[in-house]
């Protein structure tokens, strides 16, 4: 079993990262947030949980143990995969899952796309007791007023090497050409659309 991986960083898109590990590129599929603090060039450590099925071997990269705990948690519930695991900590922290999980808030879970209300029950049902609250201070809170895709957008930019002011520009001039796209808030197609312009020199200064 990989539990982690400590290396050179060679690649970063937008779920996933390479990391050059004795001269292996180790493949990780990984949340935004985790991403974020990669940066190709740069040694990074990154812990791992694998999820091996009967055609395929997956590396899941996470910025923290806790991260990875609450991940493999999760996938203990029935009709939770590895893909809904990872978007529930790309929606809310460790923390956050913790919290929810023990309070029966499931209105916290069907935030995260692909969980409607009784798919948000079994989760709170299955956890109940399997995730207790840590004491750490939670970030994500219904008064949060930037949006979840733009976040993840914004996250996934600086990610691949842009600096967040420049990111926040090239956002914000993609939603004031593009507003109807935007407004679906699909952070895959908005981030090919902000990338295509930052590729053209559109919206960052010298990049």
């Amino acid at each position: 079993m990989i539990s982690s991986l400590s290396g050179v960083v060679t690649h970063v898109a937008l779920n996933s990262a390479v990391i050059d590990v004795s001269g292996f590129g180790m493949l990780i599929q990984a949340t935004p947030q985790t991403l974020a603090g990669l940066h190709v060039g740069r040694d990074a450590l990154v812990h791992t949980s694998m999820v091996v099925r009967e055609d395929s071997m997956t590396l899941f990269g996470f910025a923290t143990p806790g991260e990875r705990e609450v991940f493999e948690v999760l996938l203990s519930v029935a009709g939770v995969g590895p893909r809904l695991a990872l978007a529930v900590l790309a929606v809310h922290t460790p923390e956050d899952v913790r919290v929810a999980a023990s309070s029966g808030d499931t209105k916290a879970f069907t935030r995260v796309p692909g969980i409607g209300p009784k798919g948000a029950q079994r989760i709170v049902l299955e956890l109940a007791g399997k995730l207790a609250p840590t004491g750490e201070a939670t970030t994500s809170t219904p008064a949060v007023a930037v949006p979840i895709w733009k976040e993840q957008v914004l996250q996934a930019l600086v990610g691949l090497g842009w600096t967040e002011k420049d990111a926040d520009k090239a956002l914000a001039a993609t939603a004031q050409a593009e507003p109807e796209l935007v407004a679906a808030g699909q952070v895959g197609d908005i981030l090919k659309s902000v990338l295509r312009d930052l590729g053209r020199g559109a919206s960052v200064g010298g990049r």
